[in-house]
């Protein structure tokens, strides 16, 4: 969730536990101070699991984000709508077995409670 605050996140966790809400879901999350807020009500269908400090290689997210600024490398853009075309064509261009190639970490496909890649 790019510039994230607490306000924003706790909306995004109020609408992300209405959808599919007997399913529980767990979120891993970086040590951003708005995913500690005190203020945070974290919803019942939802559990954050935090990643270790200073460990952005245990973070699937970060190798997809990784990968687009490997593409973004040397490029010059005038204007931030044409750094968020860019982002958005990088991302609609990624395909399921990208995704899994890039995020399959081992210590998450070795648990089928973790994912249903396989």
């Amino acid at each position: 969730m790019p510039h994230c605050n607490t306000e924003t996140f706790q909306i995004f966790l109020d609408q992300f536990s209405k959808i599919l809400p007997d399913e529980l879901k767990i979120m891993l999350l970086d040590n951003g101070a708005f995913h500690k807020s005190n203020d945070l009500v974290i919803p019942d269908n939802i559990v954050l699991l935090f990643i270790p400090p200073y460990s952005p290689e245990l973070n699937p997210a970060e190798k997809i984000w990784w990968k687009m600024k490997r593409a973004y490398t040397n490029m010059y853009n005038k204007t931030l709508e044409d750094v968020s075309t860019f982002i958005t064509e990088q991302v609609n261009q990624l395909a399921n077995v990208d995704v899994k190639s890039i995020c399959g970490f081992e210590y998450i496909l070795a648990c089928p409670l973790w994912t249903k890649l396989n």
